[in-house]
């Protein structure tokens, strides 16, 4: 006691700093505004107490004017801040427990303490006209009266009242806050008791400021873990609308590929096989898995445009005209007009619209070369060349394994990207039982 006694001056001045420091920091926390509110004020009369505590006892014995009017001014202070830390305390929980309660009474027990602190200011009040609490002797130092247990006991019910209250709704607060709240109601008891009996130390004071310091600490760790949580929350969240949202875009372009299908009575499954082809040579090619699936999403709907050609064509037994495939060739750009509206997965039209083209130049619709093509369309082109070669037309039967891969080795550097040709020959050498083919049982 006799250290404490000896600097305490110095521990009110750097509490004081500390209190409206964190004080300060409270205000960007993101909590109720019940809370903000309970806990600035909470840390300003903390603050204050700490700050009157040290001038009452810095200008205690000094008969200037000054010294006359500071005494006076900061031992009132220094009765009335605890009191309204309480009220603060009280405030403070209420929001807790209504919070928890879904907005139902304020607890008795918190509003008989609302009763006690109001009488604890009027007889604060009353004692400044009555020297009930405390007086001045002729040296302007502070003095102790009869009435001062009055004072020391309106806080100490109060504080007891707080913690049967926090005990009572205990499963409204987190462990941590628990803890913390129960040290908070529990600790000025004790001090207020010890208080009595030493004089010239701020034991309560000291306890209430540092007390308020560490429950202003405790709620910024809180409110961050409650912030860390909602952001986990909305992670997840968003995480799972955009697999929804990819899953409802799957689940839309099958259903689109299939009606496109449909209107080939020779190809059905087409749209399917592109895609899973393309898919597997971005694979083999390294890309993300995130890539692979918008590169089977593009293959998926990159003959979209066929909706608008007509069936006699699609359907024509037999070679196409020159006329009948000059209508044909329009499918493309029908399809990139009818994708390119579809803002959240842009790249789907980039594969209906470029899939034509030749790594030569001699493609259509724009007649684009090398580099030049997407490399969504160049992955897209071969998977829908080799579908092509292996599935029946009205007018042949699917070729033999050994023509396609004739026909992709000799379209290296002309139709096809050379890297992407040598990974569909790669496909096809693994697969030596020819299965990457219009299966008319599993496709039809």
């Amino acid at each position: 006691m006799e250290f404490l006694r000896a600097h305490q001056l110095n521990i009110m001045l750097v509490l004081a700093g500390v209190c409206f420091a964190v004080t300060l920091c409270g205000l960007v926390s993101k909590t109720s505004r019940v809370k903000k509110l309970s806990l600035f004020i909470m840390g300003i009369f903390a603050t204050l107490l700490m700050i009157a505590d040290r001038y009452a006892y810095i200008y205690r014995g000094d008969e200037s004017e000054l010294g006359y009017h500071m005494v006076r001014i900061c031992n009132f202070v220094t009765f009335l801040c605890p009191l309204m830390i309480i009220h603060s305390f009280n405030w403070y929980l209420t929001d807790f427990i209504k919070t928890d309660r879904d907005g139902k009474k304020i607890p008795l027990r918190l509003r008989i303490n609302e009763i006690l602190v109001f009488v604890g200011v009027l007889l604060l009040i009353i004692s400044q006209f009555t020297g009930l609490y405390y007086t001045f002797d002729a040296q302007n130092r502070y003095q102790r009266s009869d009435g001062y247990i009055i004072s020391a006991v309106i806080p100490l019910i109060v504080w007891l009242i707080a913690v049967t209250v926090v005990v009572r709704y205990r499963k409204s607060f987190g462990r941590m806050m628990l803890i913390t709240l129960l040290v908070f109601a529990s600790v000025p008891l004790l001090a207020a008791f010890v208080q009595i009996f030493f004089y010239g130390i701020s034991i309560t004071n000291l306890a209430i400021a540092a007390l308020t310091v560490a429950l202003r600490l405790v709620e910024i760790i809180r409110n961050g873990e409650e912030l860390a949580a909602a952001h986990e929350r909305e992670k997840e969240l968003l995480v799972r609308e955009q697999k929804n949202m990819r899953q409802m875009v799957m689940q839309s372009a099958s259903a689109l590929a299939s009606a496109i299908d449909a209107k080939d009575k020779y190809t059905h499954g087409h749209s399917r096989r592109v895609a899973e082809y393309s898919e597997m040579i971005a694979e083999v090619y390294g890309k993300t898995d995130r890539e692979c699936r918008d590169i089977y999403l593009a293959g998926l709907l990159h003959d979209v445009g066929k909706i608008g050609i007509p069936d006699s064509i699609i359907n024509k037994d037999g070679r196409l005209t020159d006329e009948e495939f000059a209508v044909i060739k329009t499918h493309p750009a029908i399809g990139a007009s009818i994708l390119k509206k579809i803002n959240i997965a842009s790249f789907i039209s980039i594969g209906a619209h470029y899939h034509h083209e030749r790594y030569d130049g001699k493609g259509y619709p724009e007649g684009l070369q090398g580099e030049d093509i997407p490399e969504i369309a160049r992955i897209i082109a071969v998977a829908d060349a080799y579908d092509a070669m292996t599935s029946k037309r009205s007018y042949r039967d699917a070729l033999p394994q050994e023509v396609v891969r004739s026909e992709i080795e000799k379209g290296r550097g002309t139709q096809f990207d050379p890297k992407f040709a040598e990974i569909m020959l790669g496909l096809m050498d693994n697969d030596t039982d020819y299965q990457l083919q219009q299966d008319d049982v599993y496709d039809v």
